[in-house]
């Protein structure tokens, strides 16, 4: 649950918790931070902040340095920044013992905050919708697939011939989420113990494949707790003995996607419903609007790894036309609800998606079709994956140049968050590109 500091100096002097993890997220969307004695969070943490090392937001997923930051490098030192504790996210995790935590903005040792960091991306363009009386309202719906070897055996099989924890599609089947419930109970009481709101579990196509869900709230709540689920799912899973992934493009079956639902919030309520065409308001079509004509460009917030782009791949149900669509599960863009519950589905994102990035890019975007008042266009209807619509990129490389080469992105969030995640791309590609896969082995060895 979510606890106030007077609660939590509470725990402390009973002895009901012992640790604070003080955490914030890196470019790869991951948690990082530190483990503090909880009398020392309360003494220095609180009043004082943290620091922690600012190579955190200019390594690869490896944790190797690499070049290109501007605002992190040899040169510059890889010197600190402040982790400044945002106590509003502060709670407890039940799935470790007497501990709780709390997620930070960054910043620079004058208070500045570091823009590139992923936090304050979404946070200026929750700034720009406020400033037009709006809040976002957002939902994401993660897949992962289980599997019934850890971590550690996974690692040492070289992530070969793992046992998925269900051995058929289990899409809605109750028998077979059954196999599993026991892990996916403690995940769902861990969350809701966290503070989260779950809804409902359910399986899904792949082997092993299980999406829980969670209520909508604010933006930034969402991307929060989107972030302490992942690895809270990952940890719980492994003291089960058992592993999950979040990767887009796990084999060549079904991907795990993170579909976003999105609505906007006024004093009067959701401001999406109208009553124009399909039941939607001017500012509605102007949104989905700016999120068609700017999608190609940001796809890389969406699908931020080389293997983020296999996931796209026709009957699949992850899209590869760029078009809007009333309940059509075939489009990027996919409408839903009516009234107070209309929203649009942005079904481009995997579970590799950095949430906070992949949120600003959706507002970004829509905030660009509401101030040039674009007209929406025409709906997509049938099957889109035959239809003559632009497509998504099918490449990070191609993803990568848009998004460097976007006057949009770089008006919404500023030349050096782009420049900081364009060279993010470089250093993912130069990695891709220098590997040797099992694919070319199996090709080449003997037959070439």
């Amino acid at each position: 649950m979510t606890i106030t500091l007077e609660e939590l100096a509470v725990h402390v002097e009973h002895g009901t918790v012992d640790t604070v993890l003080v955490a914030f997220t890196d470019m790869q969307g991951r948690l990082q931070g530190k483990r503090c004695a909880a009398p020392y969070f309360l003494e220095q943490v609180v009043p004082h902040a943290a620091e922690a090392c600012n190579y955190l937001l200019a390594v690869d997923v490896e944790m190797n340095t690499v070049p290109g930051y501007a605002m992190s490098s040899w040169e510059r030192g890889y010197g600190d920044f402040v982790l400044r504790p945002d106590l509003a996210t502060l709670r407890m995790l039940p799935w470790h013992e007497a501990t709780a935590l709390v997620l930070c903005d960054v910043e620079w040792a004058d208070g500045a905050p570091v823009v590139a960091s992923p936090r304050q991306v979404l946070r200026r363009q929750l700034d720009r919708l406020a400033e037009r009386g709006l809040v976002a309202d957002v939902g994401t719906e993660l897949e992962f697939i289980l599997f019934r070897d850890t971590y550690d055996e996974a690692a040492e099989r070289g992530y070969h011939g793992l046992r998925p924890a269900n051995l058929y599609n289990v899409d809605y089947s109750l028998m077979g989420t059954a196999r599993v419930e026991p892990v996916l109970r403690a995940i769902r009481n861990g969350m809701a113990g966290a503070g989260m709101v779950v809804e409902s579990a359910k399986g899904e196509c792949n082997l092993g494949q299980h999406e829980i869900a969670f209520r909508y709230a604010d933006a930034l709540t969402t991307c929060d707790n989107h972030t302490i689920y992942k690895t809270g799912a990952k940890e719980i899973a492994d003291r089960a003995g058992m592993a999950l992934t979040f990767m887009a493009k796990y084999d060549e079956r079904e991907g795990n996607s993170c579909h976003v639902h999105v609505s906007l919030r006024g004093e009067d309520g959701n401001v999406f419903a109208g009553d124009g065409g399909h039941g939607f308001s001017p500012l509605f079509e102007h949104f989905i609007a700016g999120q068609q004509r700017h999608l190609r460009e940001l796809t890389y917030l969406f699908a931020p790894n080389v293997n983020s782009y296999k996931r796209f791949a026709e009957g699949s149900f992850a899209p590869t036309a760029v078009g809007w669509g009333m309940d059509n599960r075939t489009c990027a863009l996919r409408v839903v609800g009516h009234g107070a519950g209309t929203r649009v589905e942005n079904r481009v994102p995997g579970g590799d998606m950095n949430p906070y990035l992949g949120v600003a890019a959706l507002l970004a975007a829509g905030l660009q079709g509401i101030e040039e008042e674009l007209p929406l266009p025409p709906e997509l209807t049938g099957n889109a994956y035959v239809s003559d619509a632009p497509r998504v990129p099918g490449t990070l490389r191609e993803a990568a140049e848009l998004f460097a080469g976007s006057a949009m992105a770089r008006g919404a969030f500023g030349d050096e968050v782009v420049d900081h995640y364009a060279n993010a791309a470089r250093v993912e590609l130069t990695a891709f590109d220098a590997a040797v896969t099992d694919w070319e082995r199996r090709r080449g060895f003997e037959r070439l």
